[in-house]
């Protein structure tokens, strides 16, 4: 039962995550990141992944860049588990990291020098 709940537990994670992430993301490509997302969107979704990481090759055209292998990856980590828990723990320092990436508010630093105020 308690594999069953970390299973859980690291697919809300992963979900809550990657929302943060699509919010961030223009009207448009959040539509289109939602759709292929979806189960039924795999025949889809893992040409799309493989043509964005392809792309990525070719980031000093205008157009394409290295924005596309992040995203590639994380439509390829829909269907292809040893990418999910690489994602899963990409986007776990991602948060804890650089929280901005995310829309989040800075995490406090811990390592805070408060007899010079400056941060290490």
């Amino acid at each position: 039962m308690r594999a069953d709940d970390d299973a859980a537990s690291r697919h809300h994670d992963r979900e809550r995550r990657l929302g943060l992430l699509i919010r961030r993301l223009p009207a448009g490509l959040q539509s289109a990141v939602h759709w292929l997302r979806r189960p039924a969107a795999r025949w889809v979704r893992i040409p799309a992944g493989l043509l964005l990481i392809v792309g990525s090759i070719f980031s000093i055209l205008p157009i394409l860049g290295l924005w596309m292998l992040p995203l590639g990856l994380v439509l390829l980590a829909e269907d292809v588990k040893p990418l999910r828990r690489g994602m899963d723990r990409v986007l776990a320092w991602n948060e804890h990291r650089r929280p901005h990436w995310m829309g989040l508010s800075k995490a406090p630093d811990c390592h805070t020098n408060s007899a010079k105020g400056k941060t290490s």
